[in-house]
């Protein structure tokens, strides 16, 4: 691949991380303005999505500046149990009308040295696709857990069942389940992690659940 087909393919990248919380940017600034006239200015949910905005802005000023760099990744340590809590809230905004409850059990103190906009994206990405698999009612389970020197985070959900021929095209770019997707969300997560020294696999995919894992260096 030459540069121009690098750069290329990299904004096709950028722009589709840009899409995806420029969306929870928009639904919770409704979510605001009909809170202020229901609950008033100091409302614990408002609160709540004032965060998730500002997480999202966070992230989305990170993908901006990927535009310029082909390798921008700011690594530091992170207490993970605090970085699934935020991406659960953010994720919330992409359920709506249905009947879905996240379930967490985080271990404490367990930290990896991550980028932290890298990795919320891809979180938020892998929930935001385990409530899309969901028709209506449903439930989501996120655990996380070191075992010896690596920290393990499994995100499954009781959503559709993913074919075993499409489990094997899951994470290549372009591939999508989806009438409107653009089959990059798993692609970019994988090569973002890999870049990390850490990796995401689908674990499994049947009448019981399908699960997704996220394998990182222990700090």
């Amino acid at each position: 691949m030459n540069e121009l087909d690098l750069y290329k393919a990299q904004t096709r990248c950028i722009s589709h991380e840009i899409r995806n919380h420029l969306s929870i940017c928009e639904l919770y600034s409704e979510i605001i303005k009909k809170r202020l006239v229901l609950e008033g200015i100091k409302s614990a949910s408002i609160e709540n999505a004032v965060n998730s905005i500002q997480k999202s802005l966070k992230i989305i000023g990170n993908s901006l500046v990927d535009l310029r760099s082909l390798n921008n990744f700011s690594i530091h340590r992170y207490n993970i149990k605090n970085l699934l809590e935020a991406a659960v809230e953010m994720s919330t905004a992409y359920i709506c009308e249905k009947n879905i409850k996240i379930h967490c059990a985080l271990e404490e103190d367990i930290f990896a040295q991550i980028d932290e906009n890298k990795f919320l994206a891809c979180v938020v990405n892998i929930i935001k696709n385990a409530i899309e698999a969901i028709d209506t009612n449903g439930e989501i389970f996120i655990k996380s857990f070191r075992k010896n020197d690596t920290v393990h985070i499994k995100i499954s959900n009781t959503g559709n069942v993913i074919s075993t021929e499409k489990q094997q095209e899951i994470f290549d770019e372009g591939f999508t389940t989806k009438q409107t997707g653009s089959g990059l969300g798993l692609h970019i997560c994988k090569a973002n992690l890999e870049k990390q020294n850490a990796k995401l696999q689908l674990n499994k995919s049947d009448l019981e659940s399908t699960e997704f894992e996220i394998i990182l260096p222990g700090a």
